[in-house]
């Protein structure tokens, strides 16, 4: 057979090993560039993803471009997510290691600027999602989190259970009484 379409075990070993090198290489970037880099992708987002894609694929395959190497390698990848996506879903140590926690950023109406300055929220995003949900002011916001696929979810006042354990149920009523 001819060796561009079926190269030796030992390169196609290789590929596996390289490609999972690379493949938790990557992992590791994409969960220290913050859920916000990963939630809201911008055009510059796109493109470094593209050019990264193109970078490591040569050190993924080396000098191998057969299509049996292609395929192992893009088999890799899959196996590899699979993998991930699988653990994450069992196991919540490994979940949080991957996927991160989410932050809260602004608590009783009131932002928490050492939280938005970690997460590298700014205030006009902050007051960009607090449009989005119908929010007029950080007064009406009991909470708002930065989830961990970088969407800020908001919880008004008005949207409290008068029966639920919690101490914004008193801050509610305060606020209506004003």
């Amino acid at each position: 057979m001819n060796a561009a379409y079926f190269p030796g075990a030992h390169a196609l070993a290789q590929i596996v090993l390289r490609t999972g090198v690379i493949y938790l290489l990557v992992l590791i970037g994409v969960r220290l560039s913050g859920k916000r880099e990963v939630g809201q992708m911008t055009p510059f987002d796109l493109t470094l993803l593209l050019l990264l894609s193109n970078s490591v694929q040569n050190a993924m395959t080396g000098p191998d471009t057969s299509l049996a190497g292609g395929a192992v390698a893009a088999a890799t990848l899959l196996v590899l997510n699979y993998l991930v996506a699988e653990l994450s879903g069992t196991n919540r140590r490994f979940r949080r290691l991957i996927q991160g926690q989410p932050s809260l950023l602004v608590h009783d109406g009131k932002p928490i600027e050492a939280h938005m300055a970690r997460e590298h929220v700014s205030v006009d995003e902050l007051h960009r999602a607090l449009r989005e949900h119908g929010i007029n002011s950080m007064g009406e916001v009991a909470l708002a989190v930065l989830e961990v696929d970088g969407s800020i979810s908001c919880l008004k006042y008005d949207e409290i259970k008068p029966d639920a354990n919690t101490h914004l149920v008193r801050r509610r009523f305060v606020q209506k009484k004003q």
